[in-house]
């Protein structure tokens, strides 16, 4: 039988997520981390923002996980999976996020900076695109707040010394 969006374990999903974000704060990346569930409810791509380790500004949670789960599924279109992240995507990741024809969207913390989907812009339920995606706000928002206030304390931290 096909999930419903009543019974997707939306936290459980989040906390995948949070777990990405937590390796890319150890690798001394900004703390974002990005997971794909695909139609079957099962993770498919699992990614950190790498922009520090690929000199890419590009690696973006959410454009690396894309690219993993088009991968799996042998498939740009990414139509009946949901993109977990833990940040509000950028208006680059937006953009990806509907190329890849994603159906939804869940993320953490808001980005009142670059934020594309709730704060600055609208751009996933824009109606004059030709995609738009089910969009999930602020799903455990605090605490994927915290990794990110952690870890630019520390670089702030770090450059008094």
């Amino acid at each position: 039988m096909e999930s419903t969006p009543e019974d997707v374990d939306h936290p459980l999903f989040m906390r995948r997520a949070i777990q990405q974000a937590i390796l890319a704060y150890e690798a001394d990346e900004v703390p974002v981390g990005a997971i794909i569930v695909g139609p079957q409810q099962r993770i498919i791509a699992a990614a950190y923002n790498q922009k520090v380790q690929l000199n890419d500004p590009t690696a973006h949670a959410e454009i690396l996980a894309i690219t993993q789960a088009a991968a799996a599924l042998e498939d740009w279109r990414l139509s009946g999976c949901t993109l977990y992240v833990t940040l509000e995507p950028c208006p680059m990741c937006a953009g990806a996020i509907l190329q890849a024809r994603l159906d939804t969207v869940v993320f953490g913390a808001y980005d009142p900076k670059a934020g594309a989907v709730a704060s600055l812009y609208h751009l996933l339920n824009d109606s004059r695109l030709n995609h738009r995606c089910q969009v999930i706000e602020g799903l455990m928002a605090e605490e994927c707040g915290q990794i990110l206030t952690a870890f630019f304390q520390e670089k702030r931290a770090q450059g008094k010394k």
